[in-house]
């Protein structure tokens, strides 16, 4: 970190520029946040209860789960405590403490899906191993090598942003602190910082994602060779709540963060995000919870318990 840095808070714009729209988009965030953070916090409910699930495919939901809970509450809140107090001022050092948070939780969740990809590819590519290689220990240790991988590249990220000097302008283009809007506030030449950024964001994600890619490649190939129409059914939809998951995480994700700082729009980042940081959480619980019985039968169990 430099000393020179002046700016000793930011302005964040908040949900929208209309303030005809605010107490509107207010509401509807806070009812997302509600609808996400409850659904999340259903299926570990669920999945801990719940001895049938005790098995690696639901432990890594709940995990994904608890990550998705918790990037959400590290932006959500804080933007509509602004949005109805009327202060919509962030700290220097509470706003490069949720970047880093909110980096670390969607760059944990990455590697995360991976992880899961790979669980999904040996019980349908190595049915008869897969009881023996994915064990409670490797689960665990997956689970701990998704977390350290963000937390690494989120201190990485957090320090490639803020090491720049801020001494003029400091309104935020956005309703979070993110690298983006962030960069465009330096008074010093970001371009070195953008573009190490943008390369090793790049190579994390994609990286992550080509893993993902050659898990499904061996989940196509399996299913294609099962010889009963009702095998592949079966393989098929253990996966299809993963790989919608998968689409709408990376799709959105790639739309936010691969492309240079330069080529940043406030309004199109400020949407996307709402997809990515919001919207898309929410709709993990009803993607594992509207084709999975075991889930839908637990959650029932939880919400509805037996007389």
């Amino acid at each position: 970190m430099t000393n020179e840095t002046m700016v000793t808070e930011f302005i964040l714009k908040g949900f929208s520029d209309v303030p005809e729209l605010r107490l509107i988009s207010t509401i509807f965030f806070l009812f997302i946040y509600l609808f996400a953070f409850l659904g999340n916090i259903s299926i570990i409910a669920a999945v801990t209860r719940d001895s049938r699930l005790h098995i690696p495919m639901y432990f890594f939901l709940k995990n994904l789960s608890f990550l998705d809970m918790c990037y959400t509450t590290v932006i959500v809140p804080k933007a509509l405590i602004n949005s109805l107090m009327g202060s919509e001022v962030i700290s220097f050092w509470e706003c490069m403490a949720q970047l880093f948070l909110f980096v670390m939780l969607c760059a944990s969740e990455c590697f995360l899906l991976t992880s899961m990809a790979y669980d999904r590819c040996l019980a349908i590519y190595k049915p008869l191993l897969y009881g023996v290689i994915m064990s409670r220990k490797l689960c665990t240790e997956l689970v701990m090598v998704a977390w350290l991988s963000g937390a690494f590249y989120a201190i990485f990220h957090t320090i490639n942003t803020f090491s720049l000097q801020f001494c003029g302008p400091n309104v935020i283009d956005h309703f979070f602190c993110d690298s983006s809007p962030i960069m465009r506030l330096s008074c010093s030449d970001s371009h070195t910082n953008e573009e190490i950024g943008f390369v090793v964001g790049g190579c994390t994600i994609l990286g992550a994602f080509a893993l993902t890619i050659i898990s499904y490649v061996l989940i196509i190939a399996t299913i294609a060779w099962t010889h009963s129409a009702g095998g592949r059914w079966k393989a098929f939809s253990t996966c299809s709540s993963h790989l919608t998951t998968i689409i709408l995480f990376y799709v959105t994700g790639s739309i936010a963060y691969l492309r240079p700082t330069s080529h940043y729009f406030p309004l199109q980042g400020r949407l996307v995000s709402v997809f990515y940081s919001v919207v898309t959480p929410s709709l993990n619980p009803v993607v594992y919870c509207l084709r999975n019985t075991d889930m839908q039968a637990a959650l029932k169990k939880l919400l509805v318990p037996s007389k």
